[in-house]
Formats: structure tokens, C-alpha cells, sequence
């Protein structure tokens, strides 16, 4: 029998990702998000979700583009610091040493020191409530080539993502190969 723990954001595991911005005045920004993911496969889109109050939700609307970076075990404290502090009064790039890079395709930077970069060009948001919901197409994606397989492809043990349990408020390190995506349902037979 489940236990009822009422309405709550607790879908596990939720994302680390990092959204890049530039404000108005073209100064680069980081905001640590949970709640985004891959929302279309044609054209190749994600959505991430914040509040009306922040710093980037201003700047996304003003440039109409972001950039979403996956930070590696290696970048977590970096990436939790992005959470933390308003980029509207600090320079949280600097603090953390970080350098930002204008991105090829967008009006946004992306961090150069994360080993994964998606370049997205605003096409719609949708008001939810809290948060608004910004889905933008996926105009390219930059990696390390340290973080590549053989055949050009991210590799999840090179790339080291890690990821927040929303209720303890912590991060925890992606786990183990578990077995063939497509293939490993083929051990359920059919009903006859």
C-alpha cells in the first residue's frame, strides 16, 4: 500500500543544470535550475522552469535565447553557488571562477570550464503559476572531447552529471550501468 505524501515537487532524480543569460546591459549570468528537461524531439527543444523573480528570468526575456550547462562532479560546489547568490548584485562568474564565452548560434553565454553546453534560442513560455516555463530549441550542442565515446557521442561515466533530490536538498552522483535501453524489456513475454 503507498502512502499519500500530498502535492509536492518530488519527482526523483531532478536535473543540475546551469542556465547562462546576459542581462540588458550584455553582463553574463548563472542560475543553478532543477526543474527542466527535454520537452520535443522535432525541433530539438528544452524547457526549463523559474520564478518571475529572478535575475534570469529578466534576461531571457530581454534576449530571447540561454544556455544550458551540465556541470560534472568536478563543478558541483560551483554549481551550487550559482543557486545561492543573486547574479542582480553579485558576479558570481568572477566569484567562482568561472569564464564565460559568447555562444556561437545564441545571445547567451556558456560556462567554459562545464563539459556539456546546449545553445537555445527562446520559441515560447508558458505561465504556470511560480514559475514560468522558457522552451527553447536546441540550436546546437558543444562538448569536451574528453567527455566523448568512440563514436562522438557524451559518455555518462566521462561526463560525470550529477544530480538534486528536491525534498533533502541534496546532490548525489549518477549511479552504475544498469542494462540496455529497448533491449532489456525484451525479457517480458507477450500475453498469450
Amino acid at each position: 500500500m503507498k502512502i499519500s505524501l500530498g502535492a509536492k515537487t518530488l519527482l526523483y532524480p531532478a536535473p543540475v543544470w546551469v542556465v547562462g543569460s546576459y542581462d540588458k546591459d550584455g553582463k553574463p549570468n548563472a542560475m543553478t535550475i532543477a526543474w527542466g528537461g527535454i520537452c520535443c524531439s522535432k525541433p530539438p527543444c528544452v524547457a526549463v522552469s523559474i520564478r518571475k523573480a529572478t535575475y534570469t528570468y529578466g534576461n531571457i526575456m530581454e534576449k530571447k535565447s540561454f544556455t544550458v550547462n551540465i556541470p560534472s562532479e568536478a563543478q558541483a560546489a560551483k554549481a551550487d553557488y550559482f543557486g545561492m547568490v543573486s547574479g542582480r548584485d553579485n558576479d558570481k562568474l568572477a566569484a567562482a571562477g568561472v569564464k564565460a564565452v559568447k555562444s556561437t548560434l545564441v545571445d547567451a553565454p556558456y560556462l567554459e570550464e562545464f563539459p556539456l553546453i546546449l545553445e537555445c534560442k527562446l520559441l515560447q513560455t508558458v505561465e504556470i503559476g511560480l514559475h514560468t516555463q522558457f522552451i527553447g530549441e536546441i540550436l546546437d550542442v558543444k562538448a569536451d572531447k574528453s567527455v566523448l565515446n568512440a563514436n562522438g557521442s557524451p559518455d555518462i561515466e566521462k561526463l560525470k552529471p550529477f544530480i538534486f533530490t528536491p525534498e533533502s536538498r541534496r546532490y548525489y552522483k549518477a549511479g552504475g550501468f544498469l542494462g540496455e535501453a529497448f533491449s532489456m524489456g525484451k525479457a517480458i513475454t507477450k500475453p498469450e
